[in-house]
């Protein structure tokens, strides 16, 4: 198994597949992983690592190091198309994520005010309002969904809290008033004797109605890109995903990004 942590709290800029010119921010430890997933295809590994030994970044020396790498490529003239939180793990996690994200936005306004600042979350904590309130305020917040069934959602996303459901992620991200984007990974395979496929008529047919209840303004599919810490897991061919798309798209009239 390869994993790729981010060992930074600022990292990049890269070009995202699905977001253009990002740069990246780790709210996470940088020497290991905290997430309330252990997804079967996640390129930082599976939990079982640990959370390492530097703990979360604080809020004042995200600001800091978020500032400094700004100032330097906006005197630069480097383009920057949107900051992204991701990293190693969850990054809602972050006892003061709100806080996090009130600083991010008037460091962009202040120095690439035309970037756009998105939240790659697992769904698992909108139940906060402190959370909730925080992602309502960025321009992409890309909520997970990987399947409205939750036996499958437990198999491929293996959430730490038991009593997550996928019934509850779809109830939390309805709060939102379509005011999100909803994010499903395809994939299929076989792990530890248990086949997985989110792909069949059964699960689309599930998150066509899990997606009309939601009405995000964009739905966003993709396939694995990366290694994955779990073998046996098979990438679902571009071809496909578009078919699926064009499913979703007819059935629910909302925009279905491939990535």
């Amino acid at each position: 198994m390869q994993t790729v942590l981010f060992h930074s709290t600022i990292f990049g800029p890269i070009r995202s597949r699905r977001l253009g010119v990002s740069l990246g921010v780790n709210l996470t430890p940088d020497d290991g992983k905290i997430c309330t997933f252990d997804c079967l295809y996640c390129e930082a590994g599976f939990n079982a690592q640990g959370p390492g030994t530097t703990g979360f970044a604080p809020r004042e020396r995200v600001a800091h190091l978020l500032e400094s790498r700004l100032r330097n490529m906006n005197e630069a003239g480097e383009p920057l198309d949107v900051i992204t939180f991701s990293g190693n793990g969850e990054p809602t996690l972050h006892p003061d994520f709100g806080g996090v994200i009130d600083d991010t936005l008037r460091l962009r306004d202040r120095y690439c005010p035309s970037a756009r600042v998105s939240v790659l979350s697992n769904s698992t904590r909108l139940d906060r309002h402190d959370v909730e309130e925080a992602l309502r305020k960025v321009d992409n917040n890309i909520l997970k969904l990987d399947s409205a069934l939750t036996a499958t959602m437990r198999a491929i996303d293996r959430p730490t809290q038991p009593s997550f459901t996928s019934e509850k992620a779809i109830d939390l991200l309805c709060r939102f008033k379509g005011q999100c984007i909803v994010q499903t990974m395809f994939l299929r395979g076989e792990y530890e004797g248990v086949r997985i496929d989110n792909t069949t008529p059964e699960e689309v047919d599930a998150l066509i109605e899990a997606y009309r209840r939601i009405q995000p303004r964009e739905i966003m599919i993709y396939s694995i890109d990366r290694q994955t810490p779990a073998q046996g897991l098979e990438k679902v061919s571009r071809e496909e995903l578009e078919e699926i798309a064009r499913r979703i798209s007819l059935a629910t009239d909302i925009k279905v990004q491939v990535a």
